[in-house]
């Protein structure tokens, strides 16, 4: 197992801390790249905070109702164990096919 990727509070402007309105990942789930983890609530607008890469969530660290500032801990991502069944193709790019197999005497 790989070291964890920790995950933090990107840049949130002039506000020292924020509310976390939504949690969107459990431990244990596979995430995409900028796929979101958890919504922020300021006084002036909401904003999601996304995936720095692909992975598995080892650990999540906040809670609906928390505060948290830049820089505070969101999860913990493994980016080694992503589950290949997890991955969403690419729309626009052909997708192999199975072929039949050609006995040969």
């Amino acid at each position: 197992m790989s070291e964890p990727l920790k995950i933090t509070i990107p840049d949130i402007g002039d506000f020292e801390s924020v509310d976390v309105i939504e949690v969107l990942i459990v431990s244990g789930e596979s995430v995409q790249a900028e796929d979101p983890l958890i919504t922020l609530e300021s006084d002036k607008a909401t904003m999601d905070v996304p995936s720095p890469a692909a992975g598995r969530i080892t650990e999540v660290l906040v809670a609906v109702g928390d505060k948290v500032s830049q820089g505070g801990l969101v999860a913990l991502l493994d980016p080694a164990e992503m589950d290949v069944a997890d991955i969403t193709p690419v729309e626009g790019i052909p997708q192999a096919q199975p072929t039949e197999a050609i006995a040969t005497p």
